[in-house]
């Protein structure tokens, strides 16, 4: 008999979850490893205003860059857009705020959200001024650091290879990469699975996120990334 605890849940349910002007981070490098199903949901639902947390935009067809070129999100922190050309375009158009962070950079404010810091501080990018524009500095032996903030949010979208009922997570190699840091990022945290197992099938040495950072799993109906890679 299944877990009353059980964290597994179906998208209609998810949906009561996401709301027009609300922060979304979202896992997923080039749309690989981000969760095609919710972000779906998500489109199909009409919400916009979003501000978006996450390491790029995708492709205009695959992962959140869906979102993107369809104009729903306002605001975005991210490392690079090169790959959706519509995002590109609603920047300079003024329609989309972007705040560019390096990639390494905005993945350790993510895990600093996660672990409860308020910010970081670094010096990589303190002689840019395009990242340094608006930010806190502060000087440390001489030497110029960037204060950059934490970064959390209302809810954290991300993709599994596979799930168990209360939310242990594995993930497919490259396909890991931002989603564990993501997940502990969010209030609520939303997890799209390959495939979900019963408690006790997966080996606790080989979990990656515990289910402790999930609150919400859902089945995957199959991912829009494959091609990226089976076409090069």
């Amino acid at each position: 008999m299944e877990s009353p605890f059980s964290k597994v849940s179906t998208i209609e349910e998810t949906l009561e979850h996401f709301h027009c002007g609300m922060t979304l981070m979202f896992g997923g490098f080039g749309g690989v490893g981000s969760p095609p199903t919710l972000i779906k949901a998500i489109l199909d639902s009409g919400i916009d205003r979003l501000f978006l947390i996450g390491n790029d935009t995708g492709f205009p067809e695959i992962g959140i860059g869906k979102i993107v070129s369809a104009g729903r999100a306002q605001k975005l922190i991210t490392s690079h857009i090169g790959s959706n050309p519509f995002a590109g375009k609603l920047m300079e158009e003024g329609k989309l705020d972007v705040e560019f962070s390096p990639q390494g950079i905005l993945a350790e404010r993510i895990r600093a959200g996660g672990v409860g810091l308020k910010a970081i501080v670094t010096e990589i990018g303190a002689d840019n001024p395009i990242i340094r524009k608006g930010k806190l500095q502060t000087m440390i032996d001489g030497s110029t650091y960037l204060i950059e903030t934490a970064l959390t949010a209302d809810v954290s979208i991300i993709y599994a290879e596979k799930a168990d009922t209360a939310g242990n997570l594995l993930y497919d190699k490259s396909a890991r990469n931002t989603n564990p840091l993501v997940a502990m990022a969010g209030n609520f945290t939303i997890v799209e699975a390959k495939e979900i197992v019963p408690v006790g099938s997966l080996s606790p040495e080989e979990i990656i996120t515990p289910g402790i950072f999930v609150d919400m799993v859902v089945q995957s109906k199959g991912v829009d990334w494959k091609w990226a890679w089976e076409t090069q």
